[in-house]
C-alpha cells in the first residue's frame, strides 16, 4: 500500500526590516523618554546640589562672593576648635538618648493595646497618628503655650497637686526635657502604625497554641509577640535614629536653641551658620559630617542587629 505525501506550501519569511532588530532600539528609546523627566529632576534638584555642597565644604563661601579654597580647614575646625559645635553634638546625642527609647517604648505599648482589628480601635489609631502629620511649627506653638511661664497650663496642673513646676523653657536641664517630651508626643504615630502592622502580621495559630499550653497574655507577648516583632522594632529604631538628627521645627520655635545653647541641635546650628552667619562653606562641611556620622552609626546598628533581631 502506497501513501501519497501531500506537499506543504513553503513558509514565507518576512523581511527583517521593521522587525526585532529595529523594534528593540525603539522600545529602549521610548523607555528612556519616559524616565528622562525623572532623571533630569534628580540631576538638577538632587545630584547637582550634592556635588555643589561637596565642593563648597572645602571652601570659604558666603553665597555671594566667589568661593575661596581652604581644603580641609572647615572639617578640622569643626572637629578640633569649634566648642559650640561640640556642645551641639552633645545636645543632639542627649536628645536621642531621651527621645528614641521613649518613642519606641510608648509606641510599642500603644500598638499592643490598640492592635485589635475591631472598628472601634480605628478612632484611637487616628487620634495618636494625627500629631505626626501635623505641622511641626504648629505643634511647637501649642507646647510653648503649655510650658510658658509659671502660670502655664502644665505648671497650673502641677500646682493643683502641690508640685511647684519649673520655668520649663528658660532653665536647664528642663528646657531639653521639654523639647524631648514635645518631640516624642508628635512622633509617636508613625512607629505605632508600623508596630501595629507587625503585630497583626503574626500568625494567630502561634498564639492559640501557646494559650492552649497554658501561657497567659503577658507570657505570650514576652516570648512570642516581642521576638517576632524585632524586625519591625529594628526598622522603627533606625528611622527614629535618623529623624532625631533632623529635629528642627520644635526646637527652633520653642527655644531657639536656648537657654545658653542647651537645646541647640545639629540642624538648628547648621541653619544659623548657613543663613544667620552666611557661612555656607562651613555649613556644607557640617552637613557632610552629619551624613558621615549617620552613615557610620547606621552601619553599626545593622551589624548589631544580628544579636537581637529574629526573622521567621
Amino acid at each position: 500500500m502506497t501513501t501519497v505525501e501531500t506537499a506543504r506550501p513553503p513558509v514565507e519569511r518576512r523581511p527583517e526590516v521593521g522587525g526585532r532588530k529595529t523594534a528593540r532600539p525603539r522600545r529602549s528609546l521610548v523607555g528612556y523618554l519616559f524616565v528622562a523627566p525623572l532623571m533630569i529632576g534628580l540631576g538638577v534638584f538632587h545630584l547637582y546640589p550634592m556635588l555643589l555642597t561637596i565642593y563648597a565644604s572645602f571652601t570659604k563661601w558666603d553665597g555671594l562672593t566667589p568661593k575661596h579654597w581652604v581644603g580641609l580647614d572647615n572639617y578640622t575646625k569643626l572637629i578640633t576648635r569649634d566648642a559650640l559645635f561640640h556642645q551641639v553634638v552633645r545636645n543632639t546625642f542627649l536628645f536621642m538618648l531621651g527621645a528614641i527609647p521613649l518613642t519606641v517604648l510608648i509606641s510599642l505599648v500603644l500598638a499592643a493595646l490598640i492592635s485589635s482589628p475591631r472598628r472601634s480601635m480605628v478612632v484611637y489609631r487616628l487620634a495618636f497618628f494625627v500629631p505626626y502629620v501635623a505641622n511641626s511649627a504648629a505643634v511647637a506653638v501649642v507646647w510653648f503655650r503649655l510650658y510658658s511661664g509659671r502660670d502655664g497650663v502644665l505648671n497650673s496642673i502641677l500646682g493643683a497637686v502641690g508640685i511647684h513646676g519649673p520655668d520649663w523653657l528658660v532653665t536647664s536641664p528642663w528646657a531639653l526635657v521639654a523639647v524631648i517630651i514635645a518631640s516624642v508626643w508628635q512622633s509617636l504615630g508613625y512607629p505605632m502604625i508600623v508596630l501595629i502592622a507587625g503585630i497583626q502580621s503574626i500568625s494567630e495559630s502561634v498564639n492559640e497554641a501557646a494559650a492552649i499550653d497554658g501561657a497567659g497574655r503577658f507570657r505570650r507577648f514576652r516570648y512570642i509577640t516581642l521576638p517576632l516583632l524585632t524586625p519591625s522594632l529594628f526598622f522603627v529604631t533606625i528611622s527614629q535614629f535618623v529623624l532625631s538628627f533632623q529635629v528642627f521645627g520644635i526646637v527652633y520655635v520653642m527655644t531657639h536653641g536656648g537657654p545658653e545653647h542647651d537645646t541647640d541641635m545639629y540642624l538648628t546650628r547648621l541653619f544659623n551658620v548657613a543663613f544667620g552667619s552666611g557661612q555656607l562653606g562651613y555649613a556644607s562641611a557640617m552637613s557632610w559630617l552629619l551624613f558621615l556620622i549617620i552613615g557610620a552609626l547606621t552601619i553599626l546598628q545593622w551589624r548589631l542587629q544580628r544579636a537581637w533581631v529574629f526573622y521567621e
